[in-house]
C-alpha cells in the first residue's frame, strides 16, 4: 500500500495494477475474493526455523578449541585420580566408570592439529587403563 498524501492512497493489489481509494477510506473494492497466504506463511516460516537450527549447529572454532580443552583436563583429572588410586591400594570402581565416561568425550575434533595430536595420546593411555582394568 502507498500512501501520497493525507487524501491520497493507493493500494497495489499485482504489479503494475493500482486503484486509487476516494476519500481516504479503506474499501476492498468489489467482490474479490480472498487469497490465502496461509501456506506461503507457513514456508517461510519453516526455511526460517531451518536456518536458526543451521545457525545452532555452525560452532565457533574458538568455542570448539575451548571445549576440547577442557575435555582434555578432566581426562587427565580422571587418570590422576587413577593413579593416586592405585598408589593408595584403593581403587574404586567408581574412578574407573569415570574414567570411562571421559573416554567418550575425547573423539571430539578441536580443529587444531596439535591439540587433536594431545587428545589423541590421552585418549589411547585412557583406552589403555580402561583395557587393563577389562573396561574396555
Amino acid at each position: 500500500m502507498r500512501v501520497y498524501g493525507p487524501s491520497r492512497t493507493t493500494v497495489t493489489t499485482s504489479p503494475g495494477t493500482a486503484r486509487p481509494a476516494t476519500g481516504g477510506a479503506f474499501s476492498l473494492g468489489g467482490t474479490a475474493t480472498p487469497q490465502s497466504a496461509g501456506a506461503a506463511v507457513a514456508l517461510r516460516t519453516i526455511g526460517g526455523i531451518d536456518a536458526l537450527i543451521a545457525l545452532q549447529g555452525v560452532e565457533d572454532p574458538a568455542e570448539r578449541k575451548r571445549r576440547a580443552v577442557k575435555h582434555g583436563r578432566r581426562a587427565l583429572d580422571a587418570l590422576d585420580e587413577l593413579k593416586l588410586g592405585i598408589l593408595a591400594g584403593s581403587l574404586e570402581q567408581s574412578t574407573m566408570l569415570r574414567l570411562k565416561a571421559v573416554a567418550a568425550d575425547l573423539h571430539d575434533g578441536s580443529g587444531d592439529d596439535r591439540l587433536d595430536t594431545v587428545l589423541a595420546e590421552i585418549d589411547l593411555r585412557v583406552a589403555v587403563e580402561l583395557a587393563k582394568a577389562g573396561m574396555a
